[in-house]
């Protein structure tokens, strides 16, 4: 496969997933400060727009400026911005996608400012693009041949996965957090997790769960294996020492470190444990651009010098 096919197809999954994942952060945000009226607003968009990785954030801001920040800014840390990065990557790897996931990743760019427009409320539109963040993703599982090209969107999506529920994780610690129900809800966690402690709720089953649990696809440990695994079907091991890639060593140091330590501990330091996570992830992501995705040397032209 091309290294431009390959990184199209990566993005392209961790384009929808940020767009999805941002859509549940802010929206479990807004509705914090819309229940809570107590709430510090200006400190908690600020510790907000900080864990979101946003600079430049200003002394007093308000929930107006995260949605202008989170939603219509310009670039792919905004909603907005990574739908259309990921359709503008489907574009440029259209011979090897699906036509039902061009077509659903288009229709969502074409359709997306008329829906933004017509929104009753914010809550509305990032609705909307969970939905349709869902249908690309199930379209991609359904059409796609489990091959290096699915691989590729399954690699960007579930690190990017990681990477965002750490992110929705390290909001319980701010100023103004939200609660691990509205945590649970924004992840769409609810309802497995009180099957799963048949409804012994409380803030350490809560972290267990969302950060622990094996068969929940959003958690944290889950997302983290489905990387390690498709990068290990990417390029299988032929060592016989250790592991030479150095995204999987990355992923799996993190993921050993979730697995055998409990969630007390994790909860100890929650803001630390998941600022390294985001880290591994975005090492991990930056290996994998450069084993996969190599930039040609750029060739430099000196004019010679008259002896």
């Amino acid at each position: 496969m091309l290294s431009r096919i390959a990184e199209a197809l990566f993005w392209i999954g961790r384009y929808v997933e940020r767009a999805d994942d941002t859509s549940r952060i802010l929206d479990t945000h807004l509705q914090v400060l819309l229940e809570d009226s107590w709430v510090d607003e200006s400190a908690a968009c600020r510790s907000l727009l900080s864990v979101m990785g946003v600079q430049d954030v200003p002394d007093e801001v308000n929930r107006r400026e995260v949605v202008t920040r989170l939603v219509d800014a310009s670039g792919p840390s905004s909603i907005v911005g990574a739908l259309g990065a990921a359709r503008e990557n489907a574009r440029r790897a259209r011979e090897t996608v699906s036509t039902e996931m061009w077509q659903v990743l288009n229709t969502t760019w074409t359709q997306l400012p008329e829906v933004r427009r017509d929104s009753i409320s914010v809550h509305d539109f990032l609705t909307w693009v969970r939905e349709r963040s869902a249908m690309v993703a199930g379209v991609a599982d359904a059409t796609m041949s489990r091959d290096d090209c699915w691989h590729f969107i399954a690699l960007g999506r579930a690190l990017e996965r990681a990477d965002m529920t750490a992110r929705l994780l390290a909001m319980r610690a701010i100023e103004g957090g939200p609660s691990w129900t509205h945590l649970m809800r924004s992840c769409g966690a609810y309802q497995a997790f009180l099957r799963t402690y048949r409804g012994a709720a409380g803030d350490a089953n809560a972290a267990e769960f969302l950060l622990l649990d094996r068969l929940f696809p959003r958690s944290v440990f889950a997302a983290l294996t489905s990387a390690e695994v498709c990068l290990q079907a990417l390029e299988p091991a032929s060592g016989r020492v250790g592991v030479s890639d150095g995204a999987r060593r990355r992923l799996g140091q993190v993921r050993t470190g979730l697995e055998y330590r409990g969630a007390d501990d994790l909860m100890a330091d929650l803001p630390g444990e998941m600022e390294r996570i985001q880290r591994a992830c975005s090492l991990a992501s930056d290996d994998i651009s450069a084993r996969f995705f190599p930039r040609g040397a750029t060739t430099a032209w000196v004019s010679e010098g008259a002896s």
